[in-house]
């Protein structure tokens, strides 16, 4: 049966937002050594499982560019949102379907328009009324000055995007994926997310080279703004990627820890904690060793590794049950608690908190760290939240 042709024209339209028609750009992105947003789509959701939301939006800028020119060069307004299952093989469908959120930089590096703006509420709206965990690729430049359709969204300042995604942490968790650069309003949506996920190309700052030189700050390469070693060791990111396909399958694993037990699991012969600990209690020891042991088979999953290392935090699985896992490390500072430590302890434990996983906690520490030293750290306030 032929098709009727205003549904022709319909899906030739959807058609142009797709890699398939846009092979420049995905030539553009292969050639830094990037995927396209539409392949890591795919590389995160289940098979065949994506529902699309807003696929024929384009950029509020008619007043000023011809409609076809709007379809060819900002396809989607830049974000592709809609839900989709992941890890439905392993778990309910019910418990796997996901708000998604991929920023495009292929258009309009990634910056945020109106009709951007209103994609993502809408899709966030839709993850706060059903409790769906989100995962959003962040990769942008921030907000839009071009959309000049809408005069009082000039700005870019009158939306609910922000405030939205992050009351939605109260609902349902929140991963964020980046790679690449990411300023301003997306570094603002990375930073509120619960479990950040970064690769090794990626830089993240709350403002671009544009925004800190018209603030009389100095001119700066992209690429001196929150560069990766700095974003891992101030505790910005929760993990390291060595790509977007390595990202991507943290992004389903992190996930996994929040859509409920696994009916079959292994763990290491628990014979081996009797040896594994000094007998001398003064000395320290390897406590990723001890939690290898402890907890089911490649379930450990630490997170923050380069920030506050007297205390150790990881999601992990016994029994093949989640948990959160909360440790000290007495080779860092003999196990003392350090500002840092307690901020990565708190953040922690209301994460697991928020999202009813059980915290398997192993004590071994003199206490928090004390000192003129450690009070120029905001010790007081810091260690304070533990309490």
């Amino acid at each position: 049966m032929k098709e009727h042709p205003t549904l022709q024209a319909f899906q030739a339209l959807r058609a142009k937002s797709l890699d398939e028609q846009r092979r420049t750009a995905a030539k553009k992105r292969h050639a830094r050594g990037y995927r396209s947003a539409r392949e890591n789509l795919d590389d995160l959701c289940d098979s065949g499982s994506f529902q699309e939301y807003g696929q024929l939006a384009v950029a509020a800028q008619r007043e000023r560019r011809d409609i076809e020119e709007l379809r060819e060069h900002t396809a989607a307004d830049g974000v592709i949102t809609g839900t989709a299952l992941i890890n439905a093989d392993r778990f309910d469908a019910a418990a796997c379907r996901t708000a998604v959120i991929v920023n495009d930089y292929s258009v309009l590096a990634g910056s945020q328009g109106f009709f951007h703006h209103q994609k993502i509420d809408r899709i966030v709206e839709l993850a706060s009324e059903h409790h769906l965990p989100s995962v959003m690729y962040t990769e942008g430049g921030g907000g839009r000055p071009g959309d000049v359709d809408v005069k009082t969204q000039i700005a870019g300042l009158n939306i609910n995007t922000f405030a939205s995604w992050a009351a939605l942490g109260e609902r349902a968790p929140r991963i964020a994926v980046n790679n690449g650069f990411c300023f301003a309003g997306n570094a603002a949506l990375f930073g509120a997310a619960d479990v950040r996920i970064a690769t090794r190309n990626s830089w993240i700052g709350m403002a671009g080279p544009a925004m800190i030189e018209g603030g009389g700050l100095g001119q700066f390469k992209p690429t001196n703004i929150g560069p990766i070693e700095t974003q891992l060791h101030n505790g910005t990111v929760h993990l390291l990627a060595e790509d977007e396909a390595h990202a991507t399958a943290l992004a389903r694993h992190v996930l996994s820890y929040f859509q409920g037990s696994l009916p079959d699991f292994q763990f290491a012969k628990q014979a081996a904690l009797r040896t594994i600990m000094p007998e001398d209690r003064r000395f320290s020891y390897k406590v990723r060793d001890v939690l290898e042991i402890i907890f089911d088979n490649d379930s450990l999953l630490e997170l923050r590794y380069s920030f506050g290392k007297p205390m150790l935090t990881a999601l992990a699985r016994i029994g093949g049950k989640p948990v959160g896992v909360l440790a000290n490390d007495t080779r860092q500072l003999g196990g003392a608690i350090d500002a840092e430590a307690a901020d990565k302890a708190c953040d922690f434990l209301q994460l697991c908190s928020g999202f009813d996983l059980p915290v398997v906690s192993f004590c071994d520490t003199p206490g928090f760290m004390v000192g003129p030293d450690s009070e120029s750290q905001a010790a007081v306030r810091r260690m304070s939240r533990a309490f």
